[in-house]
Formats: structure tokens, C-alpha cells, sequence
């Protein structure tokens, strides 16, 4: 070989080599910056059009790519199952307005472009076949999830959420009002703005969040729980130990009273009070006083540790708000409205709903989760679930003995239309004043059977009347232990 044709050789070889590597890098290593760069409206457009993968509930899609037969540019088109009952998990693909929830976090794989899917999409390279998404199955119990949305008042605003304790599985989480995903799901730009502008005139309608993990209100005396267990760690609570019970009493650095409420029992027990009584009935000036002693410190080490001051983290739903116990140096007047739930504190219903599991599984709080498994097209497993531990919250003796407190507001005190017959409920209520407006955010949160939990069941029902509060969260939480149960 002369010595022109080698350099010849040389450079055709080294050109193979550049093209190759770079149809490596791209095809493989930089797929995923280029497809999801905004300006590539072309791959935009090629992703809307392929089958993308199922989100499925109980082996059935809630949400699937359905081939197109009326002339379209594209393929495919999303359509959405029972909409409004899983709009919240799902959310929408949409071309024209992007993804949210679900088919927003596992775009890639719903899509098929993730790394779990790299040797499909090699495979598929060289043989001509298409790609095609994975399936998501979730932790979601259709059964709980129907009963728990169909509990909650159309004419409210409010979120259900039910989980497992010693798993961390999202067995229902629903939220009204709600809204048809199909409509954000149309093809025509035309009709997805009208559609639009008609949802947004619904009043409280969360089109781009999930209000369960989002919205955040006073969680009022939901949060004594919290209290009770800061207060058994350092000994200022006994379970069997009585405490001073005024009617009123006025913090140090304030003329502004805190009472118990006017129209509860606790007014029957005016002096002394069993913390069992306290508990059932909510009365306030007992752990308002108790948590001066505990102190803020105490306080915000507990909460913490419950998930307080921190988003959820890899839930799969976007955007979350972090849960908050305020974290300024506080008077004693805050600090004592802060200890039932009001002031700055502020909590999501997954929030509430983790402090309900901490304290069932003998103080171990688990990561809560919503993807039960994922396979791609040929159903191998590409992923399944796996409880995770959060962390240890607090003792087993000190969650046991929360437990037997929170047994008494389901047995006599204000939980009582909780109960459902042959279920040992443990639940704590709350009503959070909201100013002087005379409305207020009701809520419950607790688990079932108390002595060994099989679900968490928190309720919030947002800025109703006080009349309209009245029972209300107990009783929604009675229908979906009923459905949880087969009462």
C-alpha cells in the first residue's frame, strides 16, 4: 500500500469513527437533553404521536395513548379514564400545554426514553421496531379511592388521603373540585383554549397541582398529636396524668385570651382534667400551657422529624409545599396558639396524613409511594415497589401511648361519627378558626384497627361555616373505612 492510499484509509476510518460515535452520543447519551430541549418542536411533535405507556390502577388504564382514525397529524391521543376521579394522580399530556402530575415525572418513561429502556430502544434500532413507553402501575385501591371521592361534599373543597402504615403505599388520594383531564388532553390549540378558560372560571379548580400535596391551611387541633408526643418524650404528658383545664387563660406578653371551645364539653371539667378527657373532647388551655414547658425547641424537633419544614420528596406529583411549623424565635402567645394548630402552622393533607402513619407503625414513618411497578411493553419489570424508610419518629412506647389517646375521641369524645361498628379507630379532629371570619378548616386524621393498623385516613374539608363542619370529617372518614373494611 503506497503511501496516499493509506492516508486515505486512514482518514475514511477515522471519519467512520466520528460518525459512529457521534450517532452513539446521540441516539443514546444526549437523547434526553435534545428531546426535552423546548426549541425541538420536531421532537415535540414525534413524542405526542407515539404510543406512550399506560398509568394503570388495579391492571386497568387510567390513562392510555388510543390510535387516532380521524385523519389527524397525529397517531396517537391521550385519553383519561374515569377523569375526574384521578385527575390529581394523572394529571395531562398535553401538546400544546405540556404535562403535569404523573405523565409529567415519568415522561421518560412513559415515553420510553429512560435508562430502564435503553437495550428495548437498541434492540429496536437495529431491527426497525418502534419504541414504545412503559406502563406505570400505581399503589392506588380503586375501591378506597371511589369511596373516599365520592365521600367528600361536591360543593366543597377538600382532600381525602388513605395510606399504609407499615408499607408507605398511596392507597387513595383525591382532592374536589375536580376536572376532566380529556379536556386538557384535546388536539386541536383552538379547543384546548377554550376549554381551558372555561375550567379556569370553576371556581378552586387545581388544574396544575395536586391540592392533597399543595395546599396548605391551619391544621388546628389535628396537630395536638404532635404535642402529645413531645410532651410523653419529655415527661411534661402522662397518660394517665390530669391537668390544669380553664376555661381561658392568657399567655404571658398578651391581653388576648385562649379558651376552649364554647360550645364543647370541656367546660364540664373546669379545673383538673384525666389527659384521656383532654384529648377526647380537644381542649385547648391544657396543652397551650403544657407546651410552654415543652418549649419550641422540643417542638420543632418533633415536628421535623414528622416531615414538617421540608417537601415530600419523589412522590411523583409536582408541585408539593413543605408543611410548616413557624422556625422564628416565638412569644409565648404564639407559641401557644401554634401548639393547637393555628398562628403560622400550616399542613397539607399528606402532611397530617404522615403524622397519622408515624404514630401506627410504633413511631417508624414511612416514605409515602405511588408506583406500584413498572414493565415495558413485553411485561418484564422494570421496576417495583419498595418500602423505604423515612426515619424514627419517635419511640414505640410513645406511639403506643399516642395510640391509647387517640383512641378516646372516636369512643366519646368529638371523632365519635367516625366509628364504624367491629373497627377500633384512633383519630384526632381539628377545627382551625380562620380570623374572625367564623369559617374554618375541618379536619381528622388517624388509622385503623388502632392496635394494628392496616390504613392512615386523613380529611380536610377547607374554609366552610362551623355548622357545616360539624361532623362532617368524621363522618367522611366513617364511609371510606366502611368501603376499606366491607362494612
Amino acid at each position: 500500500m503506497n503511501q496516499a492510499v493509506r492516508r486515505v484509509w486512514v482518514a475514511v476510518v477515522a471519519l467512520m469513527a466520528i460518525v459512529l460515535g457521534a450517532t452513539t452520543y446521540i441516539q443514546f447519551f444526549a437523547a434526553d437533553s435534545l428531546n426535552n430541549n423546548a426549541l425541538n418542536n420536531r421532537q415535540l411533535i414525534a413524542n405526542y404521536g407515539q404510543p406512550r405507556g399506560a398509568i394503570l390502577v388495579d391492571g386497568e388504564p387510567v390513562a392510555e395513548s388510543v390510535k387516532n382514525s380521524d385523519g389527524s397529524q397525529f397517531d396517537y391521543r391521550r385519553v383519561y379514564h374515569n377523569a375526574d376521579l384521578y385527575s390529581g394522580l394523572t394529571g395531562y399530556y398535553s401538546f400544546a400545554s405540556g404535562a403535569t402530575q404523573l405523565e409529567s415525572s415519568q415522561e421518560t418513561t412513559l415515553a420510553g426514553t429512560s435508562d430502564s429502556q435503553f437495550f428495548d430502544r437498541l434492540v429496536n434500532l437495529f431491527t426497525g421496531g418502534s419504541d414504545q413507553g412503559a406502563n406505570v402501575a400505581l399503589t392506588i385501591d380503586p375501591k378506597i379511592q371511589q369511596a373516599a371521592y365520592n365521600a367528600l361534599p361536591n360543593n366543597f373543597k377538600g382532600s381525602v388521603v388513605v395510606t399504609e402504615p407499615k408499607t408507605g403505599k398511596i392507597l387513595a388520594m383525591v382532592s374536589k373540585p375536580s376536572y376532566d383531564t380529556n379536556l386538557m388532553a384535546v388536539q386541536s390549540t383552538a379547543q384546548l383554549e377554550k376549554n381551558k378558560a372555561a375550567l379556569s372560571e370553576q371556581k378552586n379548580v387545581a388544574l396544575n397541582w395536586n391540592a392533597a400535596v399543595y395546599d396548605r391551611v391551619s391544621p388546628g387541633s389535628s396537630f395536638k398529636l404532635l404535642d402529645l408526643v413531645a410532651g410523653l418524650e419529655t415527661g411534661d404528658f402522662k397518660v394517665d396524668g390530669e391537668y390544669d383545664n380553664s376555661p381561658d387563660w392568657t399567655p404571658p406578653g398578651t391581653d388576648k385570651k385562649l379558651a376552649n371551645f364554647d360550645h364543647g364539653s370541656c367546660a364540664s371539667r373546669p379545673n383538673k382534667a384525666p389527659l384521656k378527657f383532654i384529648v377526647a373532647q380537644s381542649c385547648n388551655t391544657p396543652f397551650a400551657k403544657t407546651v410552654q414547658k415543652i418549649g419550641q425547641d422540643k417542638m420543632t424537633e418533633v415536628t421535623e422529624r414528622f416531615g414538617f419544614n421540608a417537601k415530600p420528596k419523589d412522590l411523583g406529583l409536582a408541585p408539593t409545599s413543605k408543611s410548616v411549623w413557624p422556625d422564628e424565635d416565638m412569644s409565648a402567645a404564639n407559641l401557644a396558639y401554634s401548639s393547637i394548630g393555628q398562628y403560622d402552622v400550616q399542613a397539607t393533607t399528606l402532611q397530617m396524613n404522615m403524622v397519622a402513619m408515624g404514630i401506627a407503625n410504633d413511631g417508624v414513618l414511612m416514605k409515602p409511594q405511588l408506583i406500584q411497578e413498572v414493565t415495558n411493553p413485553n411485561l418484564q419489570v422494570l421496576e417495583s415497589f419498595k418500602a423505604e424508610k423515612i426515619g424514627d419518629v419517635t419511640t414505640k412506647k410513645v406511639a403506643n401511648d399516642v395510640t391509647e389517646l387517640m383512641k378516646q375521641p372516636p369512643l366519646s369524645g368529638t371523632a365519635m361519627q367516625a366509628q364504624v361498628p367491629g373497627v377500633e379507630l384512633a383519630a384526632k379532629t381539628g377545627t382551625a378558626q380562620i380570623g374572625d371570619t367564623g369559617r374554618v378548616h375541618a379536619w381528622i386524621t388517624g388509622f385503623a384497627p388502632a392496635d394494628d393498623p392496616e390504613v392512615a385516613i386523613t380529611v380536610n374539608v377547607q374554609n366552610i361555616s362551623y355548622e357545616e363542619s360539624q361532623g362532617l370529617t368524621s363522618t367522611i372518614m366513617n364511609k371510606v373505612e366502611r368501603a376499606v373494611f366491607d362494612k
